[in-house]
């Protein structure tokens, strides 16, 4: 999977340079007012309070959100991304807020000692990040060993059964064109950035399947025991042309489109 992984971080290499003046994630105004861009509500029910709480944000791209939990009370927090570009540009981010958050550039999927083990009352990742990654069993390895006792995982992220349908229709009827089993990962040729559609870059990316049974069981194969879990009919971003955007900033499908889960958000709890 070596050459699927290294277009992967070109693409978001270059996504980051995107990003950075992008008005999806409109960093110069997250600087100026944070709290006036709190995390939306599903990430608050999944989540909830983190003060004291010592954190590791996984998969954190430019550290916007990781930044967000240091705001809420969160204490050292922490967060890794395997592109040098994302790492350094959340850094520079977190000098001009003045916020004492650690970025490290890391693979998930084995974290260095620099990420102390047992060491985090909290492990977040969200919202487009597992499908970047081939293989779950180290990354639920990498999880369960930086999990404090009594520490707890959450993952919010577009729920599998979603992937499954053609993410370039026109409009609805909803058309299956994914499978929900493959393991082999997925081609498509990206035009722009999901945070922008017409800036010019194209490039080559690779994504991968993973059910919810998998996510589960990975996890809970390493002791890990299931909190809840929570399946949304909203989504972070416009996967369909056709979504209508909520007063909330979530995406949700037209009542003509059917109704289906979009997002689900787990929590697994380390044994203390």
């Amino acid at each position: 999977m070596q050459d699927e992984i290294a277009a992967n971080l070109h693409l978001w290499d270059n996504w980051t340079d995107i990003h950075m003046g992008s008005r999806y994630y409109d960093v110069e105004g997250f600087i100026s007012d944070p709290r006036g861009r709190p995390f939306d509500w599903v990430t608050r029910e999944v989540v909830g309070d983190v003060s004291g709480l010592r954190l590791l944000h996984l998969q954190c791209h430019i550290g916007i959100d990781t930044l967000r939990f240091c705001l809420a009370g969160a204490v050292d927090v922490m967060g890794v991304d395997f592109s040098a570009k994302a790492v350094l540009a959340a850094r520079s981010i977190a000098e001009r807020m003045g916020q004492p958050v650690t970025f490290i550039e890391a693979d998930v999927a084995a974290l260095p000692e620099t990420v102390p083990r047992a060491a985090f009352d909290v492990v977040f990742t969200s919202y487009g990040a597992i499908e970047w990654l081939p293989d779950l069993e180290p990354w639920a390895e990498s999880i369960a060993t930086r999990l404090a006792p009594g520490g707890v995982f959450h993952i919010i992220d577009a729920h599998p059964f979603m992937s499954v349908f053609d993410d370039f229709a026109p409009g609805p009827p909803l058309c299956v064109r994914h499978p929900y089993f493959s393991r082999e990962p997925l081609y498509f040729e990206e035009h722009g950035s999901y945070a922008d559609r017409d800036a010019e870059f194209v490039a080559d990316s690779y994504a991968w399947q993973h059910t919810l049974a998998e996510i589960v069981g990975v996890l809970s194969k390493r002791g890990l025991v299931v909190e809840s879990l929570r399946e949304y009919p909203v989504v972070a971003w416009k996967v369909f042309e056709f979504m209508v955007k909520d007063n909330e900033g979530l995406w949700r499908l037209p009542p003509e489109a059917g109704d289906i889960p979009l997002m689900f958000g787990l929590s697994v709890r380390k044994p203390g």
